[in-house]
């Protein structure tokens, strides 16, 4: 089998691999070096990490020690307006600090990210959104960023960037998995019309967030079993974990998904090479279909304040 991972193309043909490992979460943040340098060994080659969860520096050593060229490997870190004391929960960036906050980022990391995303609307204050987002196109245009992005933007947020944007952003990265769909509506056509790409943290939420599995999960239970049965030399056994991730890749979306087991890890590995076309259209419509039946979201600190929620139920019962 072909050991080709799937790109995916930013509006500006950069390309972005479709699986990223984060280490914002469990294991992977608290052994980031560790995990880092098992996940680029077991072939991953996309590494997502932010401020505020304290490892900007591993990811740059796991880079570093990985034996592979920095060329080889796609990292995202995010403005998240947190300080250096692990105390302190999180804090608006004063426009006049943002240059200096990306820097150290990048002092962390040593080098420059492959994208930098404002890590949600709320590091800035609501009348500096625009201004932030201004100072990481000027870093640009400087060539002290490469692509630029957001994470977390409501469309009021997204609104608020594009007007009279030089550059848009290159994705948002938010919470993006079957159960988010019908919410997620407004969001998605202000992406398609701009031609901002979606990131998915938390894409296995139904899965291990959900009390249930709710009612897409016998959907994936079902798709795993046709799927194993029809492709017998897969290197993989297929479950639904695995159709949940080709389903995210399916759909144009980027899967980051964080993890501090070497099995684990391994597998997600495996998983980024899969070929494509693994799921029907009709398999992939389906999860599609029966996710927007369903409102569920784990991280709601975030895309529930002043976005109206679609009424719906929670798929718990």
């Amino acid at each position: 089998m072909s050991r080709t991972v799937q790109n995916f193309d930013l509006a500006s043909g950069v390309k972005i691999p479709w699986l990223g490992w984060g280490n914002g979460s469990g294991q992977a943040r608290n052994v980031p070096v560790q995990a880092g340098l098992i996940a680029l060994k077991a072939g991953i080659r996309h590494v997502d990490t932010a401020q505020n969860y304290l490892n900007e520096g591993a990811v740059g050593e796991t880079v570093a020690n990985s034996g592979l060229s920095k060329d080889e490997i796609f990292v995202t870190s995010k403005l998240s307006g947190r300080k250096s004391d692990p105390s302190v929960d999180g804090y608006t960036v004063p426009v006049n600090e943002v240059r200096s906050a990306v820097q150290e980022s990048i002092k962390k990391l040593g080098f420059i990210p492959d994208l930098f995303l404002i890590h949600s609307p709320h590091v800035a204050a609501r009348a500096d959104l625009k201004k932030t987002w201004q100072v990481l196109e000027e870093m640009k245009d400087a060539g002290e960023l490469k692509e630029i992005g957001v994470s977390n933007f409501r469309p009021q947020d997204l609104e608020v960037v594009l007007d009279g944007a030089k550059y848009q952003p290159a994705v948002n990265q938010i919470e993006y998995h079957p159960y988010t769909l019908a919410h997620l509506e407004p969001v998605l056509a202000i992406q398609a019309k701009h031609g901002i790409l979606t990131e998915s943290f938390g894409p296995l939420t139904p899965l291990l967030r959900h009390p249930t599995g709710g009612p897409v999960k016998p959907v994936l239970t079902k798709i795993a079993k046709r799927v194993t049965e029809s492709n017998p030399s897969l290197p993989i056994p297929v479950d639904e974990v695995v159709v949940l991730l080709l389903w995210t890749r399916a759909m144009g979306v980027v899967a980051v998904t964080a993890s501090g087991n070497e099995e684990r890890i391994k597998l997600l590995a495996e998983i980024s090479y899969l070929p494509e076309n693994i799921l029907t259209k009709e398999e992939v419509q389906e999860i599609t279909s029966v996710g927007k039946t369903v409102h569920f979201r784990h991280y709601r600190e975030h895309m529930e304040k002043d976005f109206a929620l679609p009424d719906l139920p929670d798929g718990t019962t």
